[in-house]
């Protein structure tokens, strides 16, 4: 993939869409624009995107109901979206995320910064499909084998418990992504458990423990992430 993924620039104001295809091209990316979300979901379906750059505010449907109709189309599963978000939108980070959003970008954005953060995403999104064959996940020093629960770091092998290795199973499924508390819960201990509100925060402060502290991302008020 890398600088041949494709890129779905979705916004309603041209002065943006060009810049950010000038820009994008320039690094070599292939780039489609959109200018509603009836065209976004068209062009996406066609093209099948990598990577949806998306605004949140555009007449007719905004990003948030177009990034809920992609995550529902067949064959769009894996694409990446990040959201381009002025901060003074009165839409949250919770309501993103909750649409199945993988990442915000704030506006306006200094090229530079836009590419590095597009680099970092699509880095993340390819180090993952490349290296989980065999029911084993390479993440830089970090070596996750699924079938004999065992992590690896360097030579170091570390040792989880059961739900240690669930929450962090869940966390590497999609790196860079924010996972909401509530749907660790329903993932790691199931919807009818009930367990206290600081279980979370006891098992990520465990995976630091014995990780280090620089994988798992603390997102204030929404959840958690793993980076690499």
């Amino acid at each position: 993939m890398g600088n041949l993924a494709t890129i779905l620039i979705v916004d309603d104001e041209e002065d943006i869409l060009e810049l950010l295809r000038y820009n994008l091209e320039k690094e070599g990316y292939k780039v489609k624009t959109a200018k509603n979300g009836d065209s976004a979901i068209k062009k996406a379906i066609d093209h099948k995107p990598e990577l949806i750059l998306l605004d949140i505010m555009m007449p007719g449907m905004n990003g948030i109901e177009v990034c809920e109709a992609i995550r529902t189309t067949a064959g769009l599963d894996n694409t990446l979206i990040a959201f381009l978000t002025a901060r003074s939108e009165s839409f949250t980070q919770i309501s993103a995320l909750d649409a199945g959003g993988d990442d915000f970008i704030n506006k306006p954005i200094k090229p530079k910064v836009l590419i590095s953060r597009i680099k970092a995403l699509l880095r993340r999104h390819i180090d993952v499909n490349k290296n989980s064959s065999d029911g084993i996940l390479i993440l830089g020093d970090l070596k996750i084998d699924f079938e004999k629960i065992k992590i690896t770091i360097g030579e170091k092998d570390i040792f989880l418990a059961k739900k240690e290795f669930a929450l962090l199973k869940l966390l590497v499924s999609k790196p860079g992504k924010v996972f909401k508390r509530g749907e660790i819960f329903n993932n790691v201990w199931g919807s009818n458990v009930i367990v206290g509100d600081r279980t979370i925060d006891v098992h990520i402060r465990k995976l630091r423990e014995k990780l280090g502290s620089s994988y798992i991302k603390t997102i204030k008020g929404i959840g958690y992430k793993f980076d690499f």
